[in-house]
């Protein structure tokens, strides 16, 4: 197994998507969610053939977060003090805030656009392929190997010794060689290999790009200038305030670098044999591979010097000033070492298939298909014994199909799957599924002139079965987990209270009736072909009957005394849905070519039986509920003033009641109490359930253009309030001020400004739990529609191509991620909640490819 998401697009042979119980009974049960079925390339008998594609990409955000000035932060970080308590201290003086307006001493009065001293615009990234394939009638091989080079987005500063920027170089190599031992015998034996190498800021980019958002911009400067008094330092001044616990973001990122080096090798040697000796048709192939996974860091690091500004010490008509060290005995100057993570894993994968394939009087097809599966997984790293015991599946599946004149086709398929994780009365599961198929288009009465050339039908039902439920803690269901030493529950003893004994804690009871998670598939097909194939559509109306879903027991009480929950295969589900893909192709020239290609899924699901309490309401339950569905109040407006709070039903929510200008939530029981009986099924699931696609490719002479646009459709997702709330952080190593959004900043309610549905409640300098419940209010419609390709390519004449000595030669430009057509607007739509995340990229690439 390789990670698909990896491979190089000039590696691919081709891929398909399988999802019926027909189609993956024969993958045991690692199909049971369905297969990405991925080819690779392999030689062709005939000389040497080469391939290079190299080209340069230029990177940036679709969308940069508009932050509000330094001035607006004070003001309204004033304001958020003074509105929930008017004798409150304000954080920032007027005198302070005027000379920031002034644009005085920016080190005395800081004014910080940490994005600015952080973060670049953009950034250039390096690619290449390159390939070489043929053979002869013996052996035929197919080598390439890949190169990228990733920059980040992070400036080079002078102040620091070492680049702080990311730097990641990704290495491929790939090796499938197919060898004709005898006229009847072949040995295919493929070896892939990635390799990365990365150097760049502890946090990664991610954690950078949080850092900016999440730093006061007025409280200290990035860094101090070295003034007469620390002439003879050898360090950063770094600024900070207090104690020098507010988060620094760029000390952060100079203060040292990590070193990454991850490995991914895969080997796969296989053997066919034709057994047409024993009985035509009959072949044997048996396949062994294995994947080899392996990642560890190092970190390098200084502890940073904090400084600032002595109080008392600016002088304003001489514009002098000094700084103080605030951990004089915290920083240094050297690097230390840090402890990094550490990961090894390989799996094992053996396969051996026995087919059969023969055509009885020109018209019968019969097949059968017999296959067993088995695989090791060993995981290094371990922090238990279950841990350190081999992860294994095994099983045997089959199939057998009958086929009559290429018009009616009939197939069985099994999977007898073994699974580790349950009790030896349920390790193994019998899984069937049968499948037919009606090609009415070659029928006798079937005009061949007809605009319909081709009409196919298909049906598919079967059983699939899922071994990958529960946690990870817990993989074997019929053992108990306890612990015997659990220090937390200890006791003690003795005259003085001397002797400490540790407990016992129970975190799994053992439960022998665990089982397969099995799944009821039906999949009706459609196949047209119009003007004599031109356009094809494939359209699927699928259904599905999930049951025995594990899920913990809700109706245990208490009064059991039970120490752990109790697991059991009880929940339902249903989906059901279409798929439809339709493909054009026309050449109205020799010269000029078009080809489109669309295509659209509905899917939708709801829980049948579901694990929970008697809830006095039928909203609070799941069942009936899509699968991804989020519970939450329905939010009528902010508060009007606080009279208005008064008389409505009370909503409290931690320590602080309600203002003027907080969400009111709608009582949806009416008994005047907002509590969880008031949340009730909001918005669309968060799993979108229509996706779709289209795009059109053409060509004319020696030019072609390319798009391709994206969609999704009926999801919601949540502005997280906690995450982007003004002036308030987490405390954890550092004190976290979060920025304040301009959207925010533009429309949030006040006293001047009583707006009921203004995008911001009423302000606030501490977190507001009234206003963080997840509700109507911060909901988003998480619908889309993005262009997510363009390209444009130019390919020389044949002729100046072999006067180079070349046989092609193609220069391309395209883009990804250009735009975006969408309600919402604070940020890119796909990290929907994640806003303070590191941004979705706009990549544009310039390249040439060249054959030989």
């Amino acid at each position: 197994k390789e990670d698909f998401a990896r491979l190089t697009t000039e590696d691919i042979e081709s891929f398909s998507i399988m999802k019926d119980a027909s189609a993956t009974a024969l993958y045991g049960a690692r199909g049971a969610n369905g297969v990405i079925f991925v080819v690779t390339k392999q030689g062709s008998e005939g000389k040497a053939k080469i391939s290079f594609r190299v080209e340069n990409t230029v990177s940036s955000p679709t969308k940069n977060l508009e932050i509000a000035d330094p001035i607006t932060y004070m003001k309204l970080h004033n304001e958020a003090v003074a509105t929930r308590d008017p004798l409150g201290v304000r954080p920032y003086s007027r005198e302070k805030i005027d000379n920031t307006v002034l644009g005085s001493n920016s080190f005395i009065y800081p004014n910080t656009d940490w994005q600015k001293e952080i973060l670049r615009k953009s950034t250039m990234n390096q690619r290449g392929h390159l390939n070489i394939s043929g053979g002869g009638k013996v052996a035929k091989y197919y080598v390439a190997g890949a190169f990228a080079k990733d920059n980040g987005m992070l400036k080079v500063n002078g102040n620091s010794n070492f680049n702080n920027n990311i730097d990641l170089k990704t290495y491929q190599l790939r090796s499938n060689t197919n060898i004709n031992v005898t006229p009847s015998s072949e040995i295919i034996v493929r070896l892939a290999g990635i390799f990365d190498d990365y150097t760049g800021p502890i946090n990664g980019g991610t954690g950078v790009y949080k850092n900016v958002m999440q730093t006061n911009p007025v409280l200290f400067p990035a860094f101090y200038p070295v003034d007469d008094a620390h002439m003879g330092v050898e360090h950063t001044l770094f600024g900070n305030y207090d104690n020098g616990n507010y988060l620094n973001p760029y000390a952060e990122m100079v203060k040292g670098y990590k070193d990454y080096s991850r490995s991914s090798m895969s080997a796969t040697i296989e053997f066919k044999q034709d057994l047409n000796l024993i009985t035509k048709g009959l072949s044997l192939s048996g396949m062994g591979s294995t994947n080899r996974q392996s990642f560890f860091d190092i970190s390098r690091f200084y502890n940073p010097f904090y400084y600032q500004l002595l109080p008392g010490s600016y002088d304003r008509h001489t514009g002098a000033y000094a700084i103080n060290v605030i951990n004089p005995l915290g920083g240094t100057e050297y690097l230390g070492l840090g402890g990094g993570d550490k990961q090894v894993s390989s799996v094992f994968h053996l396969q051996s298939i026995l087919n059969y394939s023969r055509v009885f009087g020109e018209k019968h097809n019969i097949g059968g298909l017999l296959v067993y599966l088995m695989r090791n997984n060993l995981v290094g790293n371990v922090s238990d014994l279950q841990e350190s015991l081999p992860y294994r599946n095994s099983g045997l599946s089959g199939r057998f199909t009958y086929a009559y004149d290429n018009r009616y086709a009939a197939e069985f398929n099994f999977g007898y799957n073994g699974s580790e994780r349950f009790y030896k009365t349920n390790r193994f599961g019998f899984f069937p599924s049968a499948g037919v198929a009606w090609t009415v288009s070659n029928e006798k009465f079937w005009d061949p002139d007809f605009a319909l050339s081709k009409l196919k039908l298909r049906a598919t039902y079967g059983l699939v079965g899922n071994d990958q439920i529960g946690s990870a803690q817990d993989r074997f269901f019929y053992l108990s987990d306890v612990n015997m030493n659990d220090s937390n529950r200890s006791g003690v003893f003795g005259e003085d209270r001397g002797y400490r004994r540790s407990g016992i804690t129970v975190n799994r009871y053992d439960n022998r009736d665990i089982t397969w998670e099995t799944s009821k598939k039906l999949n009706l097909g459609l196949e047209l072909g119009l003007l004599k194939n031109k356009v094809e559509i494939l359209a699927d109306y699928f259904t599905e009957h999930r049951y025995n879903i594990l899920m913990t027991r809700a109706s245990i009480p208490a009064t059991m005394g039970l120490s752990a929950a109790s697991k059991a295969n009880v929940g339902e589900a249903n989906s059901h849905g279409v798929d439809v893909s339709i493909d054009g192709n026309h050449y109205f020239t020799p010269a000029f070519w078009l080809s489109a290609r669309g295509n659209f899924t509905f899917a939708t699901s709801q829980f049948k039986v579901y694990e929970e309490p008697i809830y006095p309401n039928d909203y609070s339950s799941r069942v009936g509920q899509p699968l991804s569905q989020q519970w939450g109040y329905i939010a009528e407006r902010l508060f009007i003033d606080d009279a208005e709070v008064a008389n409505s039903p009370t909503q409290l929510f931690g320590s602080r009641a309600a203002m003027a200008g907080d969400i009111k939530y709608k009582d949806i029981n009416g008994d005047g109490n907002i509590t969880e009986l008031d949340k009730m099924p909001i918005g669309y699931p968060t799993t979108p359930e229509v996706i779709y696609g289209f795009g059109l490719s053409g060509g004319y002479q020696n030019f072609d253009l390319s798009f391709f646009l994206q969609g999704s459709g009926k999801s919601s997702f949540w502005i997280d309030p906690v995450a982007t709330a003004p002036f308030i952080g987490s405390s954890g190593d550092f004190i976290r001020q979060n920025q304040l959004l301009k959207a925010y900043a533009d429309d949030y309610w006040s006293e001047e400004n009583r707006n009921s549905y203004a995008l911001w409640p009423r302000l606030d300098n501490l977190s507001n739990s009234n206003n963080n419940q997840r509700s109507t209010w911060f909901m988003r419609n998480g619908s889309f529609l993005r262009l997510k390709q363009v390209e444009f390519g130019y390919t020389l004449p044949k002729a100046l191509s072999k006067r180079l000595l070349l046989q092609s030669v193609r220069m391309y430009v395209n883009g990804t991620n250009l735009a975006n057509l969408s309600s919402f607007k604070l940020w890119d739509i796909e990290q929907a909640g994640r806003g303070l995340d590191y941004p979705v990229q706009r990549v544009y690439n310039f390249g040439i490819q060249v054959s030989f």
